[in-house]
């Protein structure tokens, strides 16, 4: 503990981000001309949650500059608040956090709501869980459906008392171990949630915690905790499995971060740009760090023409501009082994692989099944019903591209899941006739931008009137 004395603030409710229309909308997406000009996503999401916490876990000032405006982020921001940690915005994208320290952060008075954002709840667990107090965690009904007990094992055994819902689910409460043990844990399958989560908790364990990872998982925790200054170091073993270790009782010190735009987002202008004949879009600024740009390496194998510019580094993050012309598509066995380097995009890819020539495969990706909603089965269905032939598998799908246009004309339920709602979006940009997506309000948690970014180019999408039935 760093000897703070911790008391209570009034923490306002989360951020209600203005979303496309009322709590249950549906959009049309129709036919474009063509798509052109130059964008910038929003930043990225992944690293806007762990800037925000590592400026809570520092000493002295943290400014995060380019901060993701989506309410998955708004959520774990307000959650650090109830934490003890006071967070001004001087602008929409702009938080200067005044940190804790390590050990420093408050009980907090009011539940953790971190509504739809997975990665919220779990790093946060991680961070509670070696910390001397206790915190409620919930979220929408979404959440409440997603397995947690992939991190609350790691942060039993460091010592952390976890009360779960029957299944390991949310609502949960996490009451920090007042004696946590540092652990060596092999990671069962990629995840760069519960890596974090274990290593946010190793930095207010005693000795040296370590995680294994098999398959490597993106890496942002690891790069923020040698930007903060928290010994951490990296290495493989003879069967190429990576390590990473972090000392425990830790002093963070608060720095500048510079987050870039966000590549999961950046999927859905690149996917629409490559859909609709005649287009040319540039995407400015986005981050392309090699265990996140898989989706670049499929679309290339696929014989996408993309062009990336202006390539730099900030922050510890490789950054460029994007440049994608339109271009046919062929279908492609996916690399089972590349799914941790694209795990958000394989949404818009199955959409894109209906108009490819062949047959896509997409493989490994059984993660997929528990995300914000079972997004292979919700792909599945919706393509289906817009006239395209799909093959489910446990682990994946099989899309026999159209070699063009897809019918459309069919309304898709988005299963309360942003990449599918976006996906959808994308597919009837280039289809033969309008896609109507129901529950597209969840696209805000993510990438609220994503309509009025979308139209600039030349897409056009615009309320419809909610359907009696859609694609289930």
């Amino acid at each position: 503990m760093n000897g703070l004395t911790c008391q209570k603030f009034f923490v306002p409710e989360p951020v209600r981000l203005q979303r496309p229309g009322n709590s249950l909308t549906a959009l049309a997406s129709y036919r474009a001309r063509t798509l052109a000009g130059t964008a910038r996503v929003p930043g990225d999401k992944s690293i806007s949650h762990r800037a925000l916490i590592f400026g809570a876990l520092s000493v002295g000032e943290t400014v995060v500059t380019g901060l993701s405006r989506g309410d998955d982020v708004a959520r774990t921001e307000t959650a650090l608040r109830h934490l003890g940690a006071e967070i001004q915005a001087p602008e929409s994208d702009t938080r200067v956090v005044f940190g804790r320290g390590v050990g420093g952060l408050c009980e907090p008075a009011s539940i953790l709501d971190l509504g739809n954002s997975g990665t919220g709840v779990r790093l946060l667990m991680g961070v509670v869980a070696s910390h001397r107090l206790a915190a409620y965690f919930t979220g929408d009904a979404s959440l409440s459906t997603r397995p947690m007990d992939r991190v609350i094992l790691p942060l039993r055994r460091m010592g952390a008392d976890i009360s779960a819902r029957d299944g390991n689910l949310l609502p949960l409460i996490v009451a920090g171990a007042h004696s946590p043990v540092p652990i060596e844990y092999v990671l069962p399958v990629p995840s760069a949630q519960v890596k974090s989560a274990i290593l946010l908790a190793a930095l207010n364990t005693p000795g040296r915690t370590s995680v294994v990872e098999p398959v490597p998982s993106r890496d942002h925790t690891e790069r923020m905790l040698a930007h903060f200054g928290a010994a951490i170091t990296e290495g493989e073993d003879s069967d190429g499995r990576r390590h990473i270790a972090v000392e425990g009782e830790a002093e963070l010190t608060g720095r500048a971060v510079a987050v870039p735009g966000d590549p999961s987002s950046a999927a859905f202008l690149v996917a629409a740009a490559l859909a609709v004949p005649g287009s040319r879009v540039t995407i400015e600024n986005v981050g392309t760090n090699p265990l996140r740009t898989g989706f670049f390496d499929t679309l290339r194998e696929m014989g996408a023409d993309i062009e990336l510019s202006n390539v730099r580094a900030i922050g510890g993050e490789s950054v460029a501009d994007v440049t994608v012309r339109h271009g046919g598509l062929v279908g492609i066995e996916v690399p089972p082994e590349r799914a941790p380097t694209m795990i958000d995009e394989y949404p818009v890819l199955a959409a894109l692989a209906a108009g490819a020539e062949g047959r896509t495969v997409m493989r490994g990706v059984r993660e997929l099944r528990v995300k914000e909603s079972d997004r292979i089965s919700a792909m599945t269905a919706g393509l289906r019903a817009c006239g395209v032939t799909v093959d489910e598998f446990g682990d994946g799908l099989a899309v026999t591209g159209l070699g063009g246009p897809v019918p459309g004309a069919a309304t898709v339920d988005a299963r309360l899941d942003h990449r599918v709602a976006m996906s959808f979006l994308v597919l009837g940009m280039a289809a033969r006739e309008p896609v109507v997506v129901d529950h597209a309000e969840t696209i805000a948690t993510s990438f609220p931008e994503f309509i009025d970014l979308i139209t600039v180019l030349g897409a056009e999408v615009a309320r419809a009137p909610r359907p009696r039935n859609a694609s289930k």
